[in-house]
């Protein structure tokens, strides 16, 4: 049930005398100063001010989570974080969950300044940050195009000081050190003013005074559980403003707001920053990062819960950081080594498994390159590439669960390899098994061009590529061959055109090619692009043999012989290179 607040002078009371707090699943302060004055101008035109959540804490669970101090003099490079509340009050106290960007700009309107840099000004130059506090011009005229009644503007004492005929700057904060009638004897006796501007900016000052300490433009909704989870789930169904908050934003700030020594925010943004940039670029995001936090940490479940994100529990996250941001670090070149990217990586949590193990043997880059894991790495990349080939997605519903128990697989059995049959055997009782039926198989010999489990097959399929020189699916016969007009032009009968233009864009017709070739072959016949390309008649034998290549026809309309004959290949490929794990050598 909504109740009533008071006066936005009470509520400013309460923060500054620290009875209203933010709780770590704070925002940064992230208005504009043009916002700011918005805000100013709509309370003075009447406009509803929006109801805020309180979170009621109770003394015996002030110590349990992390909270900050509302911003009051903000500055773009020296103070844009919220201080921390080192000492709580011993006392109930209340936590704002929303409404904490209006609260924010009112603090700042009324209590504090606001600097942002000046343009063409460097950012080391302390003048290119000029202290600003929030003026009224109490001779304002409605503007007709912006709809505001109220000139609001965020000035320094220089420029508020300059006389101006249609305009007298009354700073804002003043009502709040001043009494009323003190400041309205102040604007009478102002022989700058003719007797109408007297009256005018007497009668817009007691507005703004009085709008501020009388009116009660206060309502909010209490909630006094102290269970953090429900709050969340709260919290995201009533935020309003500014960009949309997800269940894992705001254990995230949780988290890093718990960290002692390192800037946590920092740290993850960076590492998914470091991690994207691996190799030909992915696409992890913070989300990732923060769940291999629970999961290398060895933190209960790797679920994203409140019970997880607990201060004993990020103490150990932060302890472990370096090792961890190595591990993923290294996760992330093992998976480029393969020639996994953003466009090709099916599922990124596929990466937090890998990271585990990795970070569990203490590898380090020399793990890329060295011949002695040579066995364990092509383990690895096997495993990885048939959960991905899965159609029904390994790494879906139930992930959670499944990150837990390949966790403990690992933990138990990876101390000198990769626990290929146990983590298999683990998937297999979560309903997520590596085996792949007939009709499985059937549809990956079908792949289309542009299916990210395409070039996941192929190299499957054509080990053996050194993925540092850019390979990516390739048209074995040019896709520009086949047009309804080129195809006819060769003979191929009107109602087979369909069937070639369709097939020429599956797997059949596909192959793994370096990107500078693949940017020469163009629209050659491929007969001949592999005779320019291969001079050597064994030498080109050799190698379409190595791509189950066994024929090249030199007429388009023959496409489909050739298309047929490397499907029933292929096929036998993929049956080969699926084989359960207890047949794959592992040793």
């Amino acid at each position: 049930m909504y109740q009533a607040g008071g006066t936005i002078r009470s509520l400013l009371d309460k923060v500054a005398e620290q009875e209203y707090l933010l709780p770590a699943i704070q925002r940064e302060f992230v208005w504009r100063p043009e916002q700011i004055c918005r805000l100013f101008d709509s309370l003075l035109q009447g406009y509803p001010f929006g109801t805020f959540l309180f979170w009621k804490i109770k003394p015996e669970n002030r110590d349990s989570y992390q909270f900050y101090q509302f911003m009051q003099h903000y500055h773009e490079r020296d103070n844009y974080h919220c201080e921390n509340v080192t000492q709580l009050p011993e006392r109930e106290f209340i936590a704002v969950l929303d409404g904490q960007q209006r609260i924010t700009a009112l603090n700042i309107g009324l209590r504090g300044s606001f600097a942002w840099k000046l343009t063409g000004k460097w950012w080391s130059n302390d003048d290119a940050f000029p202290v600003r506090r929030l003026h009224l011009n109490l001779l304002s005229q409605p503007d007709l195009e912006t709809g505001s009644m109220y000139d609001f503007e965020f000035l320094t004492d220089d420029k508020a000081s300059l006389d101006a005929s249609e305009q007298y700057w009354f700073r804002v904060g003043r009502i709040m050190e001043e009494e009323e009638d003190a400041l309205i004897d102040e604007v009478a006796d102002d022989a700058r003013l003719t007797t109408d501007q007297r009256k005018e900016a007497r009668s817009t000052l007691r507005h703004l005074y009085r709008t501020i300490h009388d009116k009660d433009k206060i309502s909010f909704y209490e909630e006094s559980d102290q269970s953090l989870e429900r709050v969340l789930n709260i919290f995201i169904r009533m935020n309003s403003g500014g960009t949309t908050l997800s269940y894992s934003d705001l254990l995230l700030s949780i988290a890093v707001a718990q960290w002692s020594s390192l800037d946590a925010r920092e740290e993850i943004h960076v590492l998914v920053d470091e991690m994207n940039c691996v190799g030909d670029g992915f696409n992890v995001s913070k989300d990732l990062v923060l769940k291999a936090g629970l999961m290398l940490s060895d933190i209960g479940s790797v679920g994203f819960k409140v019970e997880n994100f607990n201060k004993e529990n990020m103490a150990i996250l932060e302890e472990n950081w370096t090792p961890i941001r190595e591990a993923l670090l290294l996760s992330m070149q093992l998976l480029a080594s393969f020639g996994f990217n953003a466009q090709n990586l099916r599922a990124t949590s596929a990466i937090l498994p890998l990271a585990y193990y990795l970070y569990h043997r203490k590898l380090t880059a020399s793990y890329l390159s060295r011949v002695e894991y040579a066995v364990d790495r092509e383990c690895i990349r096997n495993w990885l590439i048939r959960s991905l080939l899965k159609a029904s997605g390994i790494w879906g519903s139930g992930l959670d669960t499944l990150l837990t128990m390949l966790r403990s697989d690992i933990k138990q059995s990876g101390d000198t390899g990769f626990p290929l049959a146990k983590i298999e055997a683990t998937m297999q009782q979560r309903g997520k098994s590596l085996r792949f039926d007939p009709e499985e198989i059937s549809e990956l010999a079908q792949l289309d061009y542009g299916n990210p489990r395409t070039f996941a097959l192929l190299t499957l399929l054509f080990p053996g590529f050194d993925f540092s020189r850019h390979f990516h699916v390739d048209h074995i016969y040019p896709k520009g061959l086949f047009t309804r007009n080129k195809l006819a032009k060769v003979g191929v009968p009107a109602e087979q055109l369909d069937e070639l233009i369709e097939a020429s864009n599956k797997l059949p017709n596909l192959q793994l090619l370096e990107g500078t070739i693949n940017n020469q072959k163009r629209q050659k016949m491929p007969h001949e692009w592999y005779a320019q390309q291969w001079p050597d008649v064994n030498a080109r034998q050799a190698h379409l043999q190595s791509q189950a290549i066994t024929s090249l026809p030199e007429e388009l309309n023959q496409f489909m012989d050739f298309y047929r004959e490397r499907q029933e290949t292929l096929l036998a490929r993929i049956r080969t290179a699926l084989q359960p794990a207890s047949s794959v050598e592992t040793e």
